[in-house]
């Protein structure tokens, strides 16, 4: 059976990005709580700007500096909303689909000298296990026809496609690089395909 999803609830939350209105989608593939950020009318609209952002406790809510997620979803919602129009899909898959738990070890590892990348495969799992059937499956449900996504991943694009989904184009979203970062964005170029723009000038140092 193909998962679903179903939109049980809407309500308006105003940010410092201007209001939104979030939508709380049930799914049949898992027993958590996926959400879609929405500004504007976006129904049968074309073009329309989205980030489909992976959970991530640590950077979304703690701050962190290990990474770039917090800083991505912040600069994603200040584009929709300069945009007047778009998409947030904040997905329940952190760690990129290891969990908190086995992020929060592989961090250790990390600290210990492997990359994040080799620190998620000792650990047992994949470099990236995440899956973005949900991701379409809500944009289907708020029947939007085409998207511009804002990603530095060609692999989210490819797996959208691959799901039916139309995108337009491809919006860069780097943020800062920091000492606690850096190691962690260069590993993404290297050794995920990432397109940021530390591989111009840091790719083979």
């Amino acid at each position: 059976m193909k998962p679903q999803v179903k939109d049980l609830v809407q309500t308006r939350i105003p940010t410092i990005h201007g209001e939104f209105i979030l939508h709380f989608y049930s799914n049949t593939l898992d027993n958590k709580e996926h959400i879609a950020f929405v500004k504007g009318d976006v129904q049968d609209k074309q073009g329309v700007l989205v980030r489909i952002h992976s959970e991530c406790f640590t950077g979304d809510v703690l701050g962190s500096r290990r990474c770039d997620c917090g800083e991505q979803l912040d600069l994603a919602l200040q584009l929709i909303d300069e945009a007047g129009c778009g998409v947030l899909i904040y997905l329940r898959q952190e760690g990129r689909g290891i969990g908190l738990l086995k992020k929060l070890q592989a961090y250790n590892l990390q600290d210990q000298g492997l990359d994040t990348v080799d620190a998620n495969i000792h650990l047992g799992h994949l470099a990236d296990e995440r899956e973005y059937d949900l991701a379409a499956l809500i944009l289907k449900d708020l029947k939007v026809s085409s998207i511009s996504l804002m990603t530095n991943n060609p692999n989210k694009i490819d797996e959208l496609v691959r799901l039916g989904v139309k995108v337009d184009q491809r919006i860069p979203v780097e943020t800062h690089i920091n000492d606690d970062n850096q190691e962690y964005l260069k590993t993404k170029v290297k050794k995920m395909s990432h397109l940021l723009s530390i591989s111009k000038n840091q790719k083979n140092s």
